[in-house]
C-alpha cells in the first residue's frame, strides 16, 4: 500500500509500505480520507520517542474490508471499562501503532462505528479525535447545559470549531478568542462571538461580553493561559484543559481560585461511551465539520506546514 511513513530523524514521506495484517479481533479498513491533528506534528518530530518506522495519523474513515460497511474510526485504543479516565495500555492511534496516513489501516473491530450518513468521507474523517475531545471537554467533564456561556480559546483549530458547533447545538452561548479578524469572522459564521487576544486585555473583553459576571465554562487547549481562563469564570465556574500549545508550565494565583469556588479539570480524547454519544448528537444536528483544505497523501508536508503556522481554520484532510 501507499503510506506516509516516519523514518529515523523525523523524515516524512510517501512510500510503499507493507499491507497491514489483522490479528484476532482486528479489521483492515480501506481508507477514503484521513485528517491531521496537532498531535501528528509532535509524533512525527519524535517528541514521544516512538520507534521508527511507523505511519502517523489518528483520524480516518473508510470501508471495512471484511463486511463492506462504511465506518469511522475511534482513535482511542484500549481506553478501558471506566469513563473517568483511560486505563492501563491506552494509546492514541497513529504512533506507535500505525495510523491513518495510508490507503489501509488495521484497527480493533470495537473501534469502528457507522459513518455519519450526512457527512462526506472528508467530513467523517475529520471528526473523531477533535470532535471527541471537544465533546468530552464540554459535556462529560465540563457539564455544559443549555443557557450557559462557554469560552473556547483559539477559534481556528479543529477541536475549537467542533466545540463551537456542539455547544451551539446544546443551546449554549459561545465566545471565542482568536488572533485575526478573518478567523473572528469565520467564528461568527458558526454562531460565536469573540475577541482578538492580541489587541489588549482579552480577559476584560470576555467578561464584558458575558455581561460582567464571567462565563460558566472555559475550554482551554493552550495551557499557559490557565490563569487568564480562570479569571474569565464566574463564581463556581469550570475550566477544562486538554492541551499545552502555549507551553508546559504555568503559575496560578491560589486565593482567587478557591475564593471563586472554581473547578480546574483535565481531559484527553474520550471513551467509547463518549464517542457513541457524540455520534448520536451528530445524527440529531444540522452543522457540518469545518474543512480547511483537502490534499492527497503526497502533499502531507504542505498540510503539516499550514497547521504548524496556524494558518488553518478547521480541519486539514488527506485523501489516499
Amino acid at each position: 500500500m501507499d503510506a506516509v511513513v516516519v523514518r529515523e530523524g523525523g523524515e516524512l514521506g510517501l512510500e510503499s509500505y507493507p499491507d497491514p495484517e489483522p490479528a484476532a479481533g482486528e479489521v483492515v479498513v480501506e481508507l477514503r480520507a484521513a485528517a491531521l491533528n496537532r498531535r501528528d506534528l509532535g509524533v512525527c518530530r519524535g517528541v514521544a520517542g516512538y520507534a521508527t518506522p511507523f505511519v502517523p495519523g489518528s483520524d480516518g474513515a473508510g470501508v471495512r474490508r471484511d463486511t463492506g460497511e462504511e465506518v469511522v474510526i475511534l482513535p482511542s485504543l484500549r481506553w478501558g471499562a471506566g469513563d473517568a479516565a483511560p486505563g492501563e495500555g491506552f494509546e492514541i492511534l497513529g504512533g506507535p501503532t500505525d495510523g491513518t496516513y495510508a490507503q489501509l489501516v488495521r484497527v480493533p473491530a470495537e473501534n469502528l462505528y457507522p459513518k455519519p450518513s450526512r457527512f462526506s468521507w472528508e467530513e467523517a474523517a475529520a471528526t473523531p479525535l477533535a470532535a471527541l475531545t471537544a465533546y468530552r471537554a464540554l459535556f462529560t467533564r465540563g457539564r455544559l447545559h443549555s443557557g450557559e456561556t462557554v469560552l473556547v480559546l483559539g477559534a481556528g483549530s479543529g477541536a475549537s470549531t467542533f466545540a463551537v458547533s456542539l455547544a451551539r447545538q446544546e443551546g449554549a452561548r459561545v465566545l471565542v478568542t482568536t488572533s485575526s479578524d478573518e478567523k473572528l469572522e469565520r467564528a461568527r459564521e458558526l454562531g460565536a462571538a469573540g475577541v482578538d487576544y492580541t489587541g489588549g486585555d482579552w480577559v476584560e473583553e470576555v467578561r464584558a461580553l458575558s455581561g460582567g459576571a464571567g462565563v460558566d465554562l472555559v475550554v482551554d487547549s493552550v495551557g499557559s493561559t490557565w490563569q487568564q481562563s480562570l479569571s474569565c469564570l464566574k463564581a463556581g465556574g469550570r475550566c477544562v484543559v486538554f492541551g499545552a500549545t502555549g507551553g508546559p508550565q504555568v503559575e496560578l494565583g491560589i486565593r482567587p481560585f478557591y475564593f471563586g469556588q472554581h473547578s480546574l479539570l483535565g481531559t484527553t480524547m474520550g471513551s467509547p461511551r463518549d464517542f457513541a454519544s457524540l455520534l448520536r448528537v451528530i445524527d440529531m444536528g444540522r452543522w457540518k465539520p469545518v474543512i480547511d483544505s483537502v490534499r492527497p497523501l503526497g502533499e502531507v508536508a504542505a498540510a503539516h506546514s499550514r497547521m504548524e503556522a496556524g494558518e488553518h481554520f478547521g480541519k486539514l484532510v488527506l485523501t489516499p
